[in-house]
This record gives structure tokens, sequence and C-alpha cells, in this order.
């Protein structure tokens, strides 16, 4: 009987390890060494909607640090506004909390300092670029933009991984959509596209990137609002024809810490 003990301790032991070591995918097989997770987040300037003018970087960091992310797409991103904090860089304070590297794209001056987007990368990053995403003159909005990095992954396959936040309104959007096929619809190498789109899968602004992207979810839940989501308008794409699969997708049950719920999605290459 001990000896039955001890052998089922130690396949316990050795299944924890192999768990630990390689990972759990979103729906609990074990990950391939090519493999990686993603997450897209609109962190409403780590300001908690039921906790008045508070901003919280940690608690969005503590979202993050649960789903162990090798990406993360941040949107809504404050660097050194009243609001959240003079000298202080959100990107930044949420890639040292959760031991990555950043990378922000300014979309607007605001209160002093910049708003914006960002990425968060376990990998090395080998490359930054920002992109500005224009407007109609008769639409006047907000300026929304993309931030990009190219990576590469513990395989020695390089990677591109981007955020954005597209605009509010629809005429917008479709010329946003148009702007980021423009830049990164030829490209050869493996992509990511995660971000805040303001639109809903069945929508024109959607279509724009159909022949280009693929969604990590064939049947996207709601991010908004927290409190019984109705709506899904936050994605993460990847690029068709780089034998990059989508494990599987979720979004995260996390009321608190924004106005958004994050997403997840598992990939490997085939």
């Amino acid at each position: 009987m001990k000896n039955f003990l001890f052998s089922f301790l130690v396949v316990l032991s050795v299944a924890a390890f192999a768990n630990e070591e390689n990972g759990q995918n979103i729906n609990g097989s074990t990950f391939r060494k090519q493999g990686f997770r993603v997450m897209t987040y609109n962190i409403h300037h780590c300001n908690p909607p039921s906790a008045g003018d508070k901003i919280d970087v940690e608690a969005i960091a503590k979202v993050i640090h649960a789903e162990k992310p090798d990406f993360v797409a941040l949107q809504e991103v404050d660097v050194n506004t009243e609001r959240s904090g003079k000298g202080k860089n959100q990107a930044q304070q949420l890639a040292e909390l959760t031991g990555m590297q950043f990378y922000f794209s300014k979309a607007i001056d605001h209160q002093g300092g910049e708003y914006g987007v960002a990425v968060l990368s376990r990998f090395p990053v080998l490359d930054s670029v920002k992109y500005s995403l224009p407007i109609h003159a008769d639409k006047p909005e907000e300026n929304r933009t993309i931030a990009a990095i190219t990576v590469m992954l513990p395989s020695r396959q390089k990677m591109i991984f981007a955020s954005t936040h597209l605009g509010l309104k629809e005429a917008n959007r479709l010329l946003q959509a148009e702007t980021i096929i423009s830049h990164f619809g030829k490209t050869a190498l493996p992509m990511i596209l995660a971000g805040d789109f303001n639109a809903v899968p069945e929508s024109p602004v959607m279509a724009v990137f159909n022949p280009y992207f693929a969604s990590s979810c064939s049947d996207c839940k709601p991010t908004i609002p927290v409190e019984n989501p109705s709506k899904t308008i936050d994605f993460i794409l990847y690029k068709k024809g780089n034998k990059l699969k989508s494990l599987g997708t979720r979004v995260m049950d996390e009321k608190y810490a924004s106005d958004h719920l994050p997403v997840v999605a598992d990939f490997v290459f085939e």
C-alpha cells in the first residue's frame, strides 16, 4: 500500500511539473513548445469604474498575471497624465509588475501627458513601429493609433504583435481598418492583431479584416459591459496563411478592474 501511494504521489508530482513547465491551454491540453498565449484588455486607464477616481494599476497587473500571457494588447493607457499621476507611465508600470517588455503608442495628448495603446511581450523585441490611424475631416473624434512590435519566439520564429483601438464612428473605423490592412495586409511574417475594435463580429468593419486575418474565436463571447455583457467588440485576430492555429479563446469574468472584460487566446504553429 505504501509503495502504491508513493508511486501515485510521484506520478502527481511529475504531472504537476510537466503542466508548470509546458503550460496548459484554455481547453486544458498541454502546449507544445511553440505555443503562446495572448491577451487583449481595454484597461480604462487603470481606473476601476466602481472606484471613483481611483487609479489601480495593481488590479490590472493582477488580472494579467493570473493568465500568464506571453503578449498583451492594451488600450486606453495613460502616460504622465494628471488623472493617473504625473511621471507615471502605465505601460511601463504594468511591464514591471508582470515581468514583461513594453511599447507604447500615443493616440492623443491628454491632461499634460499622453493617452493611447501599448503592447507587452515576454519575448525579445526586435523592432517596434507605430502608425496613426486616420479620421474623416467631416467626422471628427479622438485620433487613433496602432502599436506593433516584431518579436523572436523561443522557436526562433519571428512574429508581429500589434494593439489597436478603433474609432467610435463607423466611417472612421472603416478607414482605420483599411489603413491597418495597407500597412500589414501583405506582411510575410505571422502576425497577431488584437484590441478594441468598437465593432461587432458581423460588422462591415470586421469584414475589412476577413480576407487577411482570422478571428481566434468563431463564436466570440461579449466583452462589454462587465455586468451582464451583451456586446462583442474586443478581438484577437491572426494573419491567415502562416500556419498559426488558435487553440481556444476565453473571455475572463473580471468585473472590477476595468469597464471591458479581458480576452485570452492560445496559439501554436502547426
